[in-house]
């Protein structure tokens, strides 16, 4: 590739009564059965979130299941874990990165980041006083927290980085060891490394690139995941997706959505937020913003009006702007090869 390419995406979820991460018994009570889900506080507010490893942990079962992801197997040394570390046989290596810490020092920094899902407005958090009964059986009560709540979360996807390796020998940078590994000449190519001057690095055909990065972002059409999903069912699919393919990976659209006020648990889109660092960083920008809403969520907000009749947004259905978006960077991939 000629230039960075990264992809930026930024989604919010909608769930209701739901207990999607929880952070264990909980120290502020006399009760002993009281399951606390994970909460921060910010400005002297409190707002739930489900944790970035919980959100990558149902990333990982969404490309397994939904895209027959062969994944790296784990191993474990006493207290140490850790993958195979191949990312040429292993499409989840290659995109979520890893440590292998042994005689060999493998390490990948991820290509894929992502955020925390966090609740955009602060939450009141429910205590359920639930039992676990059974026929003939004394009934155990325990309380668990639940919470309704839209929350935002954003990733990136470094286009270049995936399906490329670094082997020399230098600490924090060595992805493989090539003398461990059957690579086949056809399986990939060598590159100069653009950063450090006379190294070379290994790179799989754009093919699997490509396949790779769109199951990647397809795979949040089918994500699923969370605590409590036995009588907690939530959908945690986008409803909301801002998608931008950029030249750096400066995320730009943290603070597109806001709450109306305070304890106000009603969400709004900042048009005048998005406009703002579409023009403060349109250098940045390759192509359309692509801009999905599910029907039934923010049914007020008629995104074409409010955005007006140009050709730098690219608006319609969550699924379909996802599938258009996959398209659009195959071919700047593509075309850059």
């Amino acid at each position: 590739m000629n230039s960075n390419l990264n992809v930026q995406g930024f989604f919010l979820i909608d769930v209701d009564v739901v207990a999607l991460n929880n952070s264990g018994k909980s120290s502020k009570s006399n009760n002993d059965n009281v399951l606390e889900t994970k909460s921060i506080t910010k400005n002297g507010e409190k707002y739930t979130y489900v944790s970035g490893q919980a959100l990558r942990f149902w990333w990982r079962n969404s490309l397994q299941k939904n895209y027959d992801w062969k994944l790296s197997p784990i191993m474990r040394d006493k207290k140490i874990a850790y993958t195979e570390a191949n990312p040429i046989e292993y499409p989840d290596d290659d995109v979520f990165g890893y440590a292998k810490l042994d005689k060999n020092n493998l390490t990948r920094v991820s290509p894929l980041k992502n955020s925390a899902l966090i609740s955009v407005c602060p939450v009141r958090i429910a205590r359920n006083n639930s039992v676990m009964a059974r026929q003939n059986n004394d009934p155990v009560p325990y309380i668990k927290e639940e919470y309704s709540a839209i929350m935002k979360g954003m990733f990136s996807l470094d286009l270049n980085m995936l399906g490329t390796f670094s082997s020399y020998n230098r600490a924090g940078f060595q992805n493989l060891n090539v003398d461990n590994l059957d690579l086949k000449l056809n399986q990939y190519s060598e590159i100069e490394d653009p950063y450090i001057s006379g190294e070379k690095l290994i790179q799989l055909p754009v093919k699997v690139r490509v396949k790779r990065a769109t199951e990647t972002i397809k795979a949040l059409k089918n994500i699923s995941g969370g605590a409590m999903q036995t009588c907690n069912m939530g959908d945690v699919t986008p409803k909301f997706i801002v998608l931008a393919l950029a030249k750096t990976g400066n995320h730009p659209f943290s603070h597109i959505v806001s709450s109306y006020g305070d304890w106000n648990d009603r969400v709004k889109l900042n048009i005048e937020a998005l406009k703002e660092v579409i023009e403060d960083y349109k250098d940045d920008f390759i192509g359309k913003i692509y801009i999905g809403k599910r029907t039934g969520f923010w049914d007020e907000l008629n995104l074409q009006s409010k955005l007006g009749e140009n050709n730098l947004f690219q608006i319609g259905p969550v699924n379909q702007i996802i599938d258009e978006y996959c398209e659009f960077i195959s071919n700047q991939m593509e075309s850059r090869q």
